[in-house]
């Protein structure tokens, strides 16, 4: 069977809207569902943990974003992982860091694209199976993570 470049065009541009429009959108429950399976269903507590973000961002496309743990990092108390979860871009999980005492601080810096306006949650592991979360609220007046024809 012989396919033209058109067909091969129609059929490019069909799953190309496909892939848009079947884009996995995560939502205020599964970014709960994701955190559980990161804390195997430990109760978070507030504290301890501090999420720097700013609360109005331009241009989502590159957001930067600071997560910093106190306590110590000793062999017997220290931060085993850090998570950024978001409530509105395609996938949940934004990132997870995973370390040990060795790291010596417990804090990670990076830069995110966000979908839109949303909660984020950081999340900290301890050695001893706590978990300590700290949220933010985030304006965003310029949406990344969406692909838009006129741009």
């Amino acid at each position: 069977m012989t396919v033209t470049r058109r067909q091969l065009m129609r059929n490019g541009t069909a799953l190309g809207a496909w892939l848009l429009v079947g884009q996995a959108q995560a939502t205020p429950q599964s970014m709960k569902e994701a955190i559980a399976a990161f804390t195997n269903n430990t109760p978070l507590k507030r504290g301890l943990v501090k999420l720097d973000i700013a609360e109005l961002i331009d241009n989502g496309n590159t957001v930067p974003v600071s997560i910093s743990v106190d306590g110590p990092m000793t062999p017997q108390q220290h931060v085993v992982a850090i998570a950024l979860f978001s409530e509105k871009n395609p996938e949940s999980e934004a990132f997870v860091a995973r370390m040990n005492h060795l790291a010596g601080r417990a804090a990670v810096s990076t830069r995110i694209r966000l979908a839109n306006s949303q909660t984020l949650m950081a999340v900290a592991k301890m050695n001893d199976g706590s978990c300590w979360m700290h949220s933010a609220e985030v304006i965003v007046t310029i949406a990344a993570c969406i692909e838009d024809e006129d741009m």
